[in-house]
């Protein structure tokens, strides 16, 4: 019984326009590409990244791209090797920053 009064819980959260995501572009597919190559990481860990700088946990990473939750958790830790950071804030301002330099002297 408790399991489901968590599922209803949960699935309230998510109906719930106050709590949905924004979707919004951090970077065009220019700059995911720049980050791609800067970085060497695969493409999975690219996709893993977008997410992650959207904000989604490993548990949401992993339903999203039907995969398991500790697959989601390596593939991120993974990114944050080859990054050199060590939380998704980092990852996300070490992308703004890098991206910024990279562009800005194109503006």
């Amino acid at each position: 019984m408790k399991k489901n009064r968590n599922n209803i819980a949960e699935k309230t959260i998510e109906d719930d326009s106050l709590y949905k995501r924004p979707e919004i572009k951090l970077f065009n597919k220019e700059q995911w590409s720049y980050i791609k190559k800067l970085y060497r990481i695969s493409e999975r860990e690219l996709e893993i990244s977008m997410l992650v700088c959207r904000g989604f946990s490993n548990r949401e990473i992993a339903r999203k791209l039907q995969i398991e939750e500790a697959t989601a958790k390596t593939h991120t830790r993974n990114v944050y090797r080859k990054v050199n950071v060590k939380n998704k804030i980092s990852l996300l301002l070490k992308f703004m920053e890098d991206t910024n330099r990279f562009f800005g002297q194109f503006a």
